[in-house]
């Protein structure tokens, strides 16, 4: 004989409700995914991690807040995937959070990544800003759903070519770039601003985002003899390069790009960080009204020092739930409009989007490395 026991409506929701609590979610809220991609191993997993500490510190406030959208409590949650940097990885990890049914992506790191993956959003309608990815043919895509926080290549790596040749009135000046949609993006803009203003590129020579020695490229580069070096690339390689230039004898003045200026650089650099200058992206943090308590608030709930990333994560995520808020929607279809008529006050700054989702009026600072720090020497707001 069977026996079947029946369980009734009543205690089913009961047990339920019970679960779901013992999830920290309530049967009534409405849970709203929040995709986070970036690398989270490999070379560029500071940096990601960094951007996921970013959006973790956003979406904790907003939950401490109770939000209601559409009638409902929500709570957000953070997805987060590790797209190591490999744009292959990188659309894998994009379908994935599609069908993961995120609300948002808050991503990706490298260009490189963000370019493929960038597609796969938009064929499923769903929004992503990217809060580090700088290339500019990101945002030329006529995709309707990509968004940036940050400047362009064109625009900081502009700025730093304009600056080379009309400020330090570098006469000849060499370039190296690791080869990545990123760092090459970089050289480009580089060049073509440095060109523009009277510059004279005496050495173009590459490397690749692995490479540790630089010993053939700046042998040539030192042939040439340049008054000035610019590297476009990130913070490890850019200190191995610029310590092995002094080690060459090379003289010449030291100029990256963005993913340089943190402590990284110094530290690996040593006495060769000193007069060392970049271009990076945004305004000095510490001038800005919430800027130096962010970075204190950081450190003390993730016990790391910032990177140049967390307060644009950050303000991409509450970009994104404002968005949702005023369109009264957590649906991507519903609240993309509202995200495209964004006018934010962030921690970085302003924000507004261009019609292309590129931000308007962004700015770039140039820093030095003065007595083992980074000072901030100019910045820049595009019109």
């Amino acid at each position: 004989m069977i026996f079947r026991l029946r369980t009734s409506p009543r205690v089913l929701a009961v047990a339920m409700a019970l679960t779901l609590a013992a999830c920290g979610v309530s049967a009534q809220e409405v849970v709203v995914k929040v995709g986070v991609a970036s690398p989270l191993t490999g070379s560029g997993a500071a940096y990601g991690k960094d951007i996921e500490n970013g959006v973790r510190m956003a979406v904790d406030e907003a939950n401490a807040g109770h939000p209601t959208i559409g009638g409902k409590p929500v709570k957000f949650v953070v997805e987060s995937q590790d797209d190591q940097s490999d744009p292959r990885i990188g659309v894998q990890v994009a379908q994935q959070l599609v069908d993961d049914n995120v609300a948002v992506v808050i991503g990706h790191f490298n260009s490189g990544t963000t370019l493929p993956a960038s597609k796969v959003y938009a064929k499923a309608g769903i929004p992503m800003i990217t809060p580090a990815a700088t290339n500019p043919t990101i945002t030329q895509a006529g995709l309707n759903t990509v968004y940036r926080v940050i400047a362009t290549d064109s625009q900081n790596a502009g700025n730093a070519g304009t600056y080379a040749a009309t400020v330090t009135k570098a006469k000849r000046i060499a370039i190296i770039d690791d080869r990545t949609a990123f760092g090459q993006g970089e050289a480009d803009e580089f060049e073509k601003a440095a060109k523009a203003a009277g510059g004279a590129i005496v050495a173009r020579e590459f490397t690749n985002d692995k490479a540790v020695d630089f010993s053939a490229q700046l042998t040539h580069i030192k042939g040439t003899n340049p008054d000035l070096v610019f590297f476009g690339g990130l913070d490890a390689q850019a200190a191995m390069l610029v310590k092995r230039m002094r080690q060459l004898g090379m003289k010449a003045q030291f100029l990256a790009g963005g993913g340089v200026m943190d402590a990284n650089f110094i530290k690996l650099a040593g006495d060769a960080a000193d007069g060392a200058s970049v271009w990076e992206y945004g305004q000095p943090l510490g001038t800005l009204p919430k800027g130096k308590d962010f970075e204190v608030k950081l450190k003390q709930k993730y016990g790391v020092d910032m990177l140049a990333y967390a307060p644009f994560a950050y303000d991409a995520t509450w970009v994104a739930i404002k968005a949702m808020e005023k369109a009264n929607s957590v649906k991507p279809a519903e609240y993309n409009a509202a995200l495209k008529a964004t006018n934010y006050d962030g921690i970085t700054g302003k924000i507004a989007f261009t019609q292309t989702g590129d931000l308007k009026n962004p700015s770039s600072t140039m820093y030095q490395v003065k007595n083992v720090a980074w000072a901030p020497v100019m910045t820049k707001t595009a019109d």
